[in-house]
C-alpha cells in the first residue's frame, strides 16, 4: 500500500493572512510542517501543494518538495485531488500546513484503520482530541465533531454539538483534527462533487463526505499540536517549541 502526505499551503488565510509565511523558531510555518511530517519516516513521499510561487521557493529552499496547484481551488481537499489525480498511491494523508508539530503517533492510529476488520466501509480517516474547556467548546474556529458506536463521524460543526442542554448528562466534547487519511478515489469523488448547503452554511470541507454518503472513521488521540489559525495561537505555538 503506497501512503503519501500532502500538505495544502495557501498563502491567503481570512484569520491570519501569510501565516504560514510566520517566522517560527526560525523558520516558517510551512517549512516546520513539511520537516516535523517528513520526520515521522511514514510516508512514501511529502509535497506541499500550494497556489503561492513564495511558499514553493520557500521549502525548497530548504529541501523540501512543492508542487504548483495549475486551477483556483476553495479548499485544501480540492488542491489535493488535482495534485494526486494522475499518482500512483492507494492512501494520501493531507496534513494541513498550520499544524508545525506533527506527530507520529497518532498519523500511525489514523493509518491504521485501513486494515482494520471495517477497512472496506473506509472511504477515509481523520483525528479528534477531546476538549474541556466550555470556551474552547463555543468557539467556533474550533470545528466540533459527534460519532456514532463505532468512531464513524455524524456531524461536524463550528457550533458546540451536542448542544449542552443537559451539562450532567456525560457528553464529551471532541474537536476535529484537520488532519485526514483519504483512499485515493475518494478524495477523486469529493473533487468532482458539488458543495451543497451544509458545507456552505458551516464552511467545513469534510462535511461534504458526509452529505454525499461517504464513511469517515474518527481516531481519538491525545494532542495532536497547535493549529495555527491567529497571531495568538503563533504565539502559543513559539512558547511550545522554546520549552
Amino acid at each position: 500500500m503506497k501512503v503519501i502526505a500532502m500538505i495544502p499551503a495557501r498563502y491567503g488565510a481570512t484569520r491570519f493572512p501569510g501565516k504560514l509565511m510566520a517566522d517560527l523558531g526560525g523558520k516558517p510555518v510551512i517549512v516546520r510542517t513539511y520537516e516535523a511530517t517528513v520526520a515521522t519516516e511514514l510516508f512514501d513521499d511529502v509535497y506541499v501543494v500550494t497556489d503561492s510561487e513564495i511558499i514553493k521557493a520557500e521549502v525548497e529552499k530548504f529541501g523540501g518538495k512543492a508542487i504548483m496547484s495549475i486551477k483556483e481551488h476553495e479548499c485544501g481537499s480540492d488542491r489535493i485531488a488535482e495534485a494526486v489525480e494522475h499518482l500512483d498511491v492507494d492512501i494520501v494523508v493531507n496534513v494541513q500546513g498550520d499544524e508545525p508539530f506533527v506527530k507520529k503517533e497518532p498519523l500511525i492510529k489514523v493509518l491504521e484503520v485501513f486494515k482494520g476488520n471495517d477497512a472496506e466501509q473506509i472511504d477515509l480517516a481523520s483525528l479528534m482530541q477531546e476538549i474541556t474547556d466550555w470556551k474552547d467548546i463555543t468557539d467556533p474556529n474550533y470545528v466540533k465533531v459527534i460519532v456514532d458506536e463505532n468512531d464513524y463521524a455524524l456531524y461536524f460543526s463550528r457550533s458546540p454539538i451536542p448542544y449542552p442542554r443537559d451539562k450532567e448528562a456525560g457528553a464529551r466534547y471532541f474537536e476535529h483534527i484537520g488532519v485526514y487519511a483519504f483512499r485515493k478515489q475518494a478524495i477523486l469523488d469529493f473533487y468532482r462533487l458539488p458543495m451543497r448547503s451544509l458545507e456552505a452554511t458551516e464552511k467545513i470541507e469534510c462535511i461534504r463526505y458526509l452529505e454525499y454518503g461517504k464513511k469517515i472513521k474518527m481516531v481519538e488521540t491525545d494532542f495532536m499540536g497547535i493549529e495555527i489559525d491567529t497571531p495568538e495561537d503563533l504565539i502559543k505555538a513559539q512558547q511550545y517549541l522554546n520549552k
